[in-house]
């Protein structure tokens, strides 16, 4: 189990990535990826992965390793961390966690559950029935044969749906019942500091707004080119990133660019309001709420806030 790690948690676009560089340069950590998007090898620009002069400032893990045509999961996530842990990486680094995806977060605090493996044949049968059907209909069939797991999935999470379906028939267990088996954490919640940070809403629409702007100019078209040119499964993950449907559309001759960016940033405010609702929700006391706002102070104090925090 990992000791004395930092954990940092927030919406898009709220200055995570560059809080954890800093606090890194201060206290000789490794920033580690814990955004689901941020793992996949052609989303560069569009999920704001950290830039070559970040990646060279101090050590990053965890970022751009994985093909697209991969439906990644937190469990293959937290497979990658514990190997990061054995495999003397980590050695004399403080580990800094840091993204947008609130399950990841759970997972290293509290473990996941060990699901069976599914064999490729029924994954893609599964899979298949997604595309033919939609996610509204399995959703149905899986309220049937695991309501408990029906209950807490979304009807139009197809991935999620259909990762219950395949366990549910692979094992003949409900996937519910796994998840109440879980693996130990890799990270220890009392020996750690953990931070979750609130930005001001007007300020962080902004930065939405300036950041997609930036992502078409460092070409975040030619990346969604690039997508499309693989011509994957539509509900593989890195096909629902915020940016690729939009874009994709403009491309496509659907719609002019202008209205594909205008509609990817209203994507992306709504993605940012559910990840805020999600933090407040789900990340107990034991996590520090830190303000962000505009001023150009807020990141020296919040730099100082967490590297003191490590001292206590």
């Amino acid at each position: 189990m990992l000791n004395d790690a930092i954990l940092i948690a927030g919406p898009t676009a709220s200055g995570k990535s560059a809080l954890a560089v800093d606090i890194a340069r201060k206290t000789g950590g490794v920033v580690i990826n814990a955004d689901s998007m941020q793992v996949y090898d052609v989303l560069s620009v569009l999920s704001a992965r950290p830039g070559p002069d970040d990646l060279n400032r101090v050590p990053h893990a965890l970022y751009g390793h994985v093909p697209p045509s991969v439906a990644y999961s937190t469990g293959a996530w937290l497979a990658d961390v514990a190997q990061l842990c054995t495999s003397g990486f980590l050695q004399e680094r403080r580990p800094i966690f840091v993204g947008g995806t609130g399950l990841y977060f759970r997972a290293l605090l509290e473990g996941i559950a060990k699901t069976p493996a599914v064999p490729p044949k029924l994954r893609r049968r599964w899979r298949e029935r997604l595309v033919a059907e939609g996610p509204e209909a399995l959703h149905r069939i899986l309220q049937e044969r695991d309501p408990e797991a029906a209950a807490s999935i979304g009807q139009t999470d197809g991935q999620r749906i259909t990762r219950a379906l395949e366990v549910h028939e692979a094992s003949g267990r409900p996937l519910s019942e796994w998840q109440k088996e879980n693996t130990p954490p890799l990270v220890s919640s009392a020996t750690s500091v953990k931070v979750v940070l609130e930005p001001d809403r007007s300020f962080v629409v902004e930065r939405i707004e300036r950041r997609f702007d930036r992502m078409i100019a460092q070409g975040g078209l030619e990346e969604v080119r690039a997508l499309l040119s693989l011509k994957l499964a539509p509900e593989l993950p890195a096909m629902k990133a915020i940016g690729v449907r939009e874009l994709a559309s403009y491309l496509q001759g659907e719609i002019p660019l202008a209205q594909a960016v205008e509609q990817a940033k209203t994507a992306t405010r709504r993605y940012s309001k559910r990840q805020t609702t999600w933090f407040r929700h789900q990340l107990d006391d034991g996590w520090k709420r830190l303000a962000v706002t505009p001023s150009d102070a807020t990141q020296v104090r919040l730099v100082d806030l967490v590297v003191d925090a490590t001292k206590n």
